[in-house]
């Protein structure tokens, strides 16, 4: 297909990635309503709720570990987490949301969730990615050495000699300056929303059982 075949397509995918950035926030605050529905409509299970950190500790560690690393739209980012993951920042929050969703045992949350990333995270990666490879050569080599999304088992060599790779060191400014720190922040105000936030509800709204 040539370049001018692809035109359209590319316009149109381009088109799609900005509308997703544009609603990503109003879908976000329709997940918070249908979450608090969820939350209403039953008590959290203290079992379910504890096998939720297994996925949101790691979610929120990634996160963090990745914002040290990832130095955006200056370099193309290949050590840390970025040696097993091209998109460790969303794998991260994919765990996250996982993680809230089997804390509610809710499949209309879950549901909702991977609609989010299917309409929004999706198109918005891949924009992400032309920008990329229209601006560092080397994404294409790197691209064969790293998954996308799923993380490879081993760390993938970056190639040698090359000045855009970064030294490979955990940056605490990088992650500050990120804030990535709200992360950990909001799912803690969603934890406390779990073990506080319905009893609360209930001496107001009359809650199913």
């Amino acid at each position: 297909m040539t370049q001018e075949d692809q035109g359209p397509k590319l316009k149109s995918a381009e088109h799609w990635a900005k509308v997703a950035r544009r609603i990503r926030v109003p879908l976000g605050f329709l997940t918070a309503a249908l979450y608090l529905f969820e939350l209403w409509r039953g008590e959290p299970r203290p079992a379910a709720v504890a096998w939720s950190l297994l996925l949101v500790l790691p979610g929120l560690w990634l996160r963090a570990y990745a914002s040290g690393y990832v130095k955006k739209n200056r370099e193309l980012t290949q050590t840390g987490p970025y040696a097993y993951t091209r998109n460790p920042l969303y794998l991260g929050s994919i765990l996250i949301a996982a993680g809230f969703a089997v804390a509610l045992l809710s499949w209309p949350v879950a549901a909702m969730l991977a609609a989010m990333f299917l309409i929004i995270y999706v198109p918005v990666i891949a924009s992400e990615e032309r920008f990329l490879k229209s601006n560092f050569p080397d994404f294409d080599a790197y691209c064969q050495r790293v998954p996308r999304l799923i993380p490879r088992l081993s760390a993938a060599a970056p190639p040698v000699g090359r000045t855009e790779v970064s030294s490979g060191k955990f940056s605490l400014d990088l992650y500050l300056r990120h804030r990535e720190y709200n992360s950990a922040i909001g799912a803690t105000l969603l934890y406390l929303s779990l073990l506080v936030l319905r009893p609360a509800m209930g001496l107001f709204v009359h809650a199913p059982h």
